[in-house]
């Protein structure tokens, strides 16, 4: 039986030099809304705004940003995105929980951060320990370029104070969903991304989640094989410019 949640995993993988190419088609777009025009319409009341608290801030604020200017995050920011991302928000019954959801509740996503402009935090390639909530360097030194090279050579992230790495640890999921786990590692990775997204927004931060990258080459930069355990997304934060 053909596996395809693991045919698909390695078939959209891109590489250097052979990513698909061509130009769009802009008439053969599909709608950006979809509509029920004999439907009957019922308006909504206004969104309840600032008494909706900070989320709503944030969610007003939320934007990807590109442009990062050359200052540096503070340890205390950078500790607070990570726990808002993935940390754990409590523990109760011998399960820690986390402050986004994961399909049976198996967590499959680890986090691993480019540390490029943080103060008190030398620059290097760390893995998050969640249970810990501690940073562990795996490679010193300023990685950010390598990064930027392997995100499609988009230099933002060369620029960031910070990129966020999320792999996958495929099995994790597999153990209990078989095939179908792809579909919500994929979903977890998005749960974590927008919880860093918003965390950075309350933070007067800038964010920008990129989802094209060489696959191998982010990978490689991690020591990773690709295959058991392989990246998934990364987000560039920083100081907006």
């Amino acid at each position: 039986m053909t596996q395809a949640g693991d045919t698909f995993q390695e078939q959209t993988k891109y590489t250097r030099g052979a990513i698909p190419g061509g130009r769009l088609d802009w008439a053969s777009r599909p709608e950006l809304y979809k509509r029920y025009p004999d439907a009957r319409r019922l308006a909504l009341p206004k969104t309840p705004g600032a008494a909706a608290g900070m989320l709503h801030d944030a969610l007003a604020r939320r934007r990807s940003i590109r442009r990062f200017a050359p200052a540096p995050l503070t340890a205390e920011q950078l500790s607070y995105l990570l726990w808002a991302a993935t940390g754990i928000s409590r523990r109760h019954g011998g399960y820690d929980f986390r402050t986004a959801p994961s399909a049976g509740a198996l967590y499959p996503i680890e986090t691993y951060l480019s540390v490029q402009n943080v103060e008190q935090i030398a620059p290097g390639l760390y893995h998050y320990a969640i249970t810990d909530h501690a940073l562990e360097l795996l490679f010193e030194g300023d990685h950010s370029a390598a990064v930027a090279r392997a995100a499609l050579d988009q230099d933002m992230c060369a620029r960031a104070a910070a990129v966020f790495i999320w792999t996958a640890i495929f099995e994790r999921s597999k153990w209990k969903y078989g095939q179908r786990a792809y579909r919500y590692i994929y979903l977890d990775a998005g749960h974590i991304a927008e919880n860093l997204a918003l965390a950075a927004a309350g933070l007067n931060l800038a964010a920008c989640h990129v989802a094209a990258f060489y696959d191998d080459e982010v990978s490689a930069l991690l020591n990773l094989d690709g295959k058991t355990e392989s990246t998934i997304y990364m987000t560039a934060v920083g100081v907006g410019a």
